[in-house]
C-alpha cells in the first residue's frame, strides 16, 4: 500500500464534513494539502444541531454525547477541547416507560424486582431454564436466549419491533457488537438482588458540550480546515494515477459519505461495477426526530416499548445542558424519535399518545440513520475497499463502512484508517 510521505505534499480530497471527515482532515492536515467537500452549509453530518428562535437547541438526529472505551480516541479528542471549561460530565439516567405507567430503570433486566410478582416469578423461571450455550441465528433468537421469553415479550420484542419495523427473526446479528449489555444469568440475578444501578456500567457517564451541543464539536473540529460548503460532488474521475474532484486534481480521495452514492460517483471506474447491485440492495432506516417541550423529569434517555404509539425513544437533551432549553425559561426540551418518515399531521396525532405531555416545536427527517447489515455486508465492504485502495481511494464513516457507529467509534475508525495510509 502506498504511504502518504514524500517531499511533495500530496493533495487529498475528503468527501463529507461529518465526524469521520472532520477527524480524517485533522489527522492528515499536517502532512497533506487537504480539502473537504461538504454538501450542507455547516459541518457535522448526523451530529448537526440548530438553534430555534426561542434559543432552544434541536439535535436534528439523536442526542449526541461523547464517551469512549479507547484511550487513543480519548487523548485525541481532548487535544481539541477543554473538558473543564467547555463540557459537563454527567451520569446516564435512563429509564423504560412501561405501558402500564411503571418506570423501570435501564437496563430493564437488572430491575425486574420493580415489576409485579407474576412477572418476577416468570422471569426467575426463565433464568433457571436458560442456557447461553445455545447459538442464535438472528436477533430474535439472541434476545430470547440471552434474556428469556418473559423479558422478550414484555420489552425487547415491542421496543425493537418499533425500531426495526420488521420481524426480529429477519434482523441479522452482525450489527450487535458493543450495542447491548451481555449479562449472564448470574449477572442478572446478582444485579437484581443488589439493585445495581446503571452508573456502575461502561458508558454510564458521558461528556456533553455546555453550549451548542454536538454542533460545538463539529464547529471546533472544522476550525483551520479547508472546507468547501454547499458543494455536492456528483462525480469524480480517475485518470493517469490522479483523481479529478470538482475540477481539481488530487492524489487521494477519502470518502466519508454514503456508499449508496458510489455507483454514480465512480460511474467511469470499471473496477467497481461488480458492486453496483450489492450496494443498491443494502437496506437502511431513517429517523423522524421531533423536537418538543416535555414535562420536567430526571432522565437522559427514555425507552418506550408501548404499542399505543410509534415512538421508541425520548432523548431529554434539555437535561444535558440548561442552554438547550428556551431562553425564556420554558419547559424542558427533548427529541422524540420515530423510525422512518412521518408527516407532520401524523406526528401531531402521535404526540397526544406519548407520556410527558410533549408540545411540538420542530421536526426533521433524516433518510439515512441506521444501516442494516446482512451476512454478506462486511465482506462486501472489505472487498470493495481492497479494490479501491489500489487507486488511492479510501472509505470510512457510518454509511461508508455501513456500520452502526456512534460518534467516538466513527472517530476511532477514521484514526485506524489514517494509521494505515500514513
Amino acid at each position: 500500500m502506498e504511504k502518504i510521505y514524500s517531499n511533495r505534499r500530496q493533495r487529498v480530497a475528503v468527501i463529507g464534513a461529518g465526524v469521520s471527515g472532520l477527524t480524517v482532515a485533522n489527522l492528515l492536515k499536517e502532512r497533506c494539502d487537504v480539502t473537504v467537500f461538504e454538501k450542507k452549509s455547516t459541518p457535522g453530518g448526523l451530529i448537526r444541531c440548530k438553534r430555534e428562535e426561542d434559543g432552544s437547541l434541536f439535535h436534528i438526529c439523536g442526542g449526541h454525547v461523547f464517551n469512549t472505551k479507547r484511550k487513543d480516541v480519548l487523548d485525541w479528542f481532548w487535544q481539541h477541547f477543554d473538558s473543564d471549561k467547555e463540557f459537563v460530565k454527567a451520569d446516564r439516567n435512563s429509564v423504560v416507560f412501561m405501558p402500564d405507567g411503571v418506570e423501570v430503570p435501564y437496563p430493564i433486566e437488572n430491575h425486574m424486582y420493580k415489576l409485579d410478582k407474576d412477572v418476577q416469578l416468570s422471569f426467575i423461571h426463565d433464568l433457571l431454564s436458560m442456557s447461553h450455550e445455545q447459538k442464535a441465528d438472528n436477533f430474535e433468537d439472541f434476545l430470547i436466549i440471552r434474556f428469556g421469553r418473559t423479558l422478550y415479550d414484555l420489552y425487547f420484542k415491542p421496543y425493537n419491533t418499533k425500531v426495526w419495523r420488521r420481524p426480529l427473526n429477519t434482523v441479522p446479528l452482525s450489527w450487535l457488537e458493543g450495542k447491548l449489555p451481555m449479562p449472564t444469568v448470574v449477572d442478572m440475578i446478582y444485579n437484581n438482588f443488589n439493585h445495581v444501578e446503571e452508573k456502575e456500567f461502561v458508558h454510564s457517564s458521558f461528556w456533553y458540550e455546555k453550549n451548542d451541543g454536538s454542533q460545538f464539536i463539529a464547529n471546533r473540529l472544522a476550525e483551520g480546515l479547508c472546507i468547501r460548503y454547499n458543494q455536492s460532488i456528483e462525480e469524480i474521475e480517475y485518470a493517469d494515477g490522479k483523481w479529478m474532484v470538482a475540477g481539481e486534481t488530487y492524489d487521494k480521495v477519502i470518502f466519508c459519505g454514503n456508499i449508496k452514492q458510489l455507483p454514480s460517483l465512480l460511474k467511469r471506474l470499471e473496477a467497481v461495477r461488480k458492486y453496483d447491485k450489492p450496494i443498491e440492495a443494502l437496506e437502511y432506516h431513517g429517523t423522524t426526530s421531533v423536537f418538543c417541550e416535555i414535562d420536567e423529569n430526571p432522565y437522559s434517555w427514555i425507552y418506550q416499548p408501548s404499542e399505543a404509539h410509534q415512538s421508541h425513544r425520548i432523548i431529554c437533551t434539555g437535561n444535558f445542558s440548561k442552554t438547550n432549553n428556551s431562553n425564556g425559561g420554558g419547559r424542558l426540551t427533548g427529541t422524540i424519535e420515530f423510525t422512518d418518515y412521518m408527516p407532520k399531521e401524523e406526528i401531531m396525532e402521535q404526540l397526544k399518545l406519548i407520556p410527558l405531555h410533549p408540545q411540538y416545536k420542530d421536526h426533521h427527517y433524516s433518510q439515512y440513520t441506521y444501516p442494516i447489515q446482512d451476512a454478506n455486508t462486511r465482506t462486501l465492504i472489505k472487498d470493495m475497499k481492497a479494490d479501491l485502495v489500489q487507486y488511492g481511494f479510501y472509505m470510512t464513516g457510518r454509511f461508508a463502512d455501513w456500520e452502526y457507529y456512534n460518534m467516538d467509534v466513527a472517530m476511532g475508525a477514521a484514526m485506524d484508517m489514517c494509521d494505515k495510509i500514513i
